[in-house]
Protein backbone atom coordinates (compact mmCIF):
# COMPACT_ATOMS: atom_id res chain seq x y z
CA UNK A 1 0.00 0.00 0.00
CA UNK A 2 3.31 2.34 0.51
CA UNK A 3 4.61 1.90 -2.37
CA UNK A 4 1.00 2.23 -4.32
CA UNK A 5 0.94 5.82 -2.49
CA UNK A 6 4.15 6.60 -3.15
CA UNK A 7 3.94 5.92 -6.61
CA UNK A 8 0.72 8.02 -7.09
CA UNK A 9 2.83 10.72 -5.57
CA UNK A 10 5.69 10.67 -7.61
CA UNK A 11 3.05 10.42 -10.52
CA UNK A 12 1.21 13.21 -9.55
CA UNK A 13 4.73 15.44 -8.62
CA UNK A 14 5.95 14.91 -11.76
CA UNK A 15 2.61 15.67 -14.08
CA UNK A 16 2.65 19.19 -11.60
CA UNK A 17 6.60 19.73 -12.28
CA UNK A 18 5.84 18.90 -16.22
CA UNK A 19 2.54 21.28 -16.37
CA UNK A 20 4.88 24.54 -14.38
CA UNK A 21 7.88 23.61 -16.70
CA UNK A 22 5.55 23.93 -19.98
CA UNK A 23 3.94 27.09 -18.91
CA UNK A 24 6.94 28.88 -17.99
CA UNK A 25 8.41 27.92 -21.78
CA UNK A 26 5.07 28.97 -23.39
CA UNK A 27 5.87 32.82 -22.81
CA UNK A 28 9.84 32.54 -23.29
CA UNK A 29 8.91 30.54 -26.48
CA UNK A 30 6.44 33.37 -28.04
CA UNK A 31 9.12 36.11 -26.97
CA UNK A 32 11.69 34.27 -28.81
CA UNK A 33 9.78 33.80 -31.96
CA UNK A 34 8.42 37.24 -31.55
CA UNK A 35 12.10 38.66 -32.10
CA UNK A 36 12.81 36.58 -34.80
CA UNK A 37 9.48 37.94 -36.78
CA UNK A 38 10.90 41.13 -35.55
CA UNK A 39 14.21 40.48 -36.96
CA UNK A 40 12.67 38.75 -40.13
CA UNK A 41 10.35 42.02 -41.19
CA UNK A 42 13.19 44.49 -40.66
CA UNK A 43 16.05 42.19 -42.69
CA UNK A 44 12.88 41.93 -45.81
CA UNK A 45 11.66 45.49 -45.20
CA UNK A 46 15.32 46.87 -45.86
CA UNK A 47 15.34 44.87 -49.16
CA UNK A 48 12.02 46.30 -50.16
CA UNK A 49 13.21 49.57 -49.63
CA UNK A 50 16.80 48.89 -51.64
CA UNK A 51 14.75 46.96 -54.43
CA UNK A 52 10.96 47.26 -54.96
CA UNK A 53 9.90 48.69 -58.02
CA UNK A 54 6.79 50.37 -56.76
CA UNK A 55 7.20 54.13 -54.39
CA UNK A 56 4.43 52.14 -52.26
CA UNK A 57 5.88 48.85 -52.25
CA UNK A 58 9.30 50.96 -50.78
CA UNK A 59 7.31 53.15 -48.44
CA UNK A 60 5.26 49.80 -46.98
CA UNK A 61 9.12 48.19 -46.27
CA UNK A 62 10.32 51.51 -44.96
CA UNK A 63 6.64 51.06 -42.43
CA UNK A 64 8.53 47.19 -41.78
CA UNK A 65 11.79 48.35 -40.49
CA UNK A 66 10.63 51.34 -38.29
CA UNK A 67 7.57 49.93 -37.06
CA UNK A 68 9.42 46.40 -36.12
CA UNK A 69 12.52 48.06 -35.28
CA UNK A 70 10.70 49.35 -31.89
CA UNK A 71 8.67 46.39 -31.56
CA UNK A 72 11.69 44.33 -31.53
CA UNK A 73 13.00 46.71 -28.26
CA UNK A 74 9.86 46.23 -26.49
CA UNK A 75 10.13 42.37 -26.98
CA UNK A 76 13.68 42.21 -26.05
CA UNK A 77 13.30 44.89 -22.78
CA UNK A 78 10.29 41.79 -21.74
CA UNK A 79 12.76 38.94 -22.79
CA UNK A 80 14.98 39.79 -20.85
CA UNK A 81 13.10 39.68 -17.80
CA UNK A 82 12.25 36.06 -18.38
CA UNK A 83 15.90 34.85 -19.32
CA UNK A 84 15.30 35.40 -23.62
CA UNK A 85 19.22 36.30 -24.83
CA UNK A 86 18.91 39.29 -27.29
CA UNK A 87 19.48 38.30 -31.20
CA UNK A 88 19.30 39.27 -34.28
CA UNK A 89 18.63 36.12 -36.40
CA UNK A 90 15.85 36.30 -38.93
CA UNK A 91 13.71 33.01 -39.25
CA UNK A 92 15.15 30.54 -41.60
CA UNK A 93 11.84 30.89 -43.55
CA UNK A 94 12.70 34.37 -43.74
CA UNK A 95 16.08 33.62 -45.17
CA UNK A 96 14.86 31.50 -47.46
CA UNK A 97 12.34 34.21 -48.75
CA UNK A 98 15.22 36.90 -49.32
CA UNK A 99 17.11 34.25 -51.10
CA UNK A 100 14.59 33.94 -53.17
CA UNK A 101 13.58 37.68 -53.51
CA UNK A 102 16.88 38.39 -54.22
CA UNK A 103 17.16 36.72 -57.74
CA UNK A 104 13.76 38.99 -58.59
CA UNK A 105 13.54 42.74 -59.55
CA UNK A 106 10.86 44.74 -61.06
CA UNK A 107 7.23 44.11 -60.77
CA UNK A 108 8.46 40.03 -59.90
CA UNK A 109 9.76 41.06 -56.67
CA UNK A 110 6.74 43.58 -55.68
CA UNK A 111 4.63 40.60 -56.01
CA UNK A 112 6.75 38.24 -54.76
CA UNK A 113 7.25 40.34 -51.98
CA UNK A 114 3.31 41.13 -51.40
CA UNK A 115 2.33 37.63 -51.15
CA UNK A 116 5.04 36.81 -48.44
CA UNK A 117 4.01 39.77 -46.51
CA UNK A 118 0.27 38.77 -46.70
CA UNK A 119 0.77 35.37 -45.97
CA UNK A 120 3.38 36.19 -42.69
CA UNK A 121 1.17 38.59 -41.37
CA UNK A 122 -1.78 36.75 -41.29
CA UNK A 123 0.62 34.11 -39.54
CA UNK A 124 1.80 36.96 -36.90
CA UNK A 125 -1.98 38.15 -36.43
CA UNK A 126 -3.10 34.77 -35.33
CA UNK A 127 -0.37 33.89 -32.68
CA UNK A 128 -0.43 37.33 -31.39
CA UNK A 129 -4.70 37.34 -31.23
CA UNK A 130 -3.67 33.56 -29.64
CA UNK A 131 -1.29 34.79 -26.51
CA UNK A 132 -3.36 37.78 -26.37
CA UNK A 133 -6.42 35.82 -24.83
CA UNK A 134 -4.32 33.72 -22.93
CA UNK A 135 -4.48 36.03 -19.80
CA UNK A 136 -2.99 39.10 -18.07
CA UNK A 137 0.47 38.36 -17.77
CA UNK A 138 2.82 41.07 -19.13
CA UNK A 139 3.60 38.45 -22.21
CA UNK A 140 -0.25 38.59 -23.21
CA UNK A 141 -0.73 42.64 -23.03
CA UNK A 142 2.80 42.86 -25.33
CA UNK A 143 0.82 40.52 -27.93
CA UNK A 144 -2.42 42.95 -27.55
CA UNK A 145 -0.40 46.03 -27.57
CA UNK A 146 1.55 44.73 -30.83
CA UNK A 147 -1.43 43.13 -32.37
CA UNK A 148 -2.91 46.54 -33.76
CA UNK A 149 0.17 47.27 -35.94
CA UNK A 150 0.52 43.93 -37.24
CA UNK A 151 -2.50 44.18 -38.04
CA UNK A 152 -1.99 47.23 -39.98
CA UNK A 153 0.32 45.70 -41.90
CA UNK A 154 -1.47 42.77 -43.15
CA UNK A 155 -4.02 45.64 -44.20
CA UNK A 156 -1.20 47.30 -46.21
CA UNK A 157 0.17 44.16 -47.94
CA UNK A 158 -3.59 43.29 -49.16
CA UNK A 159 -4.12 47.27 -50.40
CA UNK A 160 -1.06 46.75 -52.02
CA UNK A 161 -1.75 43.55 -53.82
CA UNK A 162 -5.61 45.06 -54.63
CA UNK A 163 -3.24 47.69 -56.78
CA UNK A 164 -2.13 45.49 -58.16
CA UNK A 165 -5.00 44.10 -59.31
CA UNK A 166 -5.97 46.80 -60.58
CA UNK A 167 -2.73 47.42 -62.63
CA UNK A 168 -3.00 44.18 -64.24
CA UNK A 169 -7.05 45.21 -65.25
CA UNK A 170 -5.68 48.42 -66.52
CA UNK A 171 -2.74 46.72 -68.33
CA UNK A 172 -5.39 44.09 -69.90
CA UNK A 173 -7.87 46.95 -71.07
CA UNK A 174 -4.87 48.90 -73.04
CA UNK A 175 -4.14 45.44 -74.27
CA UNK A 176 -7.88 45.05 -75.85
CA UNK A 177 -7.22 48.40 -76.77
CA UNK A 178 -4.57 47.99 -78.83
CA UNK A 179 -5.70 44.96 -80.43
CA UNK A 180 -8.61 46.86 -81.92
CA UNK A 181 -7.08 49.70 -83.11
CA UNK A 182 -6.41 48.81 -86.43
CA UNK A 183 -9.66 48.17 -87.09
CA UNK A 184 -10.77 51.37 -85.76
CA UNK A 185 -7.78 52.86 -88.33
CA UNK A 186 -9.30 50.40 -90.88
CA UNK A 187 -12.92 52.53 -90.54
CA UNK A 188 -11.42 55.75 -90.11
CA UNK A 189 -9.46 55.90 -93.24
CA UNK A 190 -13.08 54.41 -94.84
CA UNK A 191 -14.84 56.76 -93.45
CA UNK A 192 -16.64 54.23 -91.59
CA UNK A 193 -17.46 52.96 -87.77
CA UNK A 194 -15.96 49.36 -86.81
CA UNK A 195 -18.81 47.87 -88.42
CA UNK A 196 -18.55 49.12 -91.73
CA UNK A 197 -21.21 51.72 -91.54
CA UNK A 198 -21.23 55.13 -92.95
CA UNK A 199 -20.58 57.79 -90.73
Amino acid sequence: MDRSLLFVTTIFCACLVTTVVAQADSPREFLYKAQEGNNSEIMLGRLAVERARNPAVREFGESLVSDHRQAREEVRALGARFGVRPNRDPSAEAREERQKLMSMGGRRFDREFIRYMIEDHEKDVSAFREEAREGNSPVQELARRQLPTLRHHLEMARSLDDTRSRDRDDQASERESWRNRPARDAADSRGTDRDGNDR
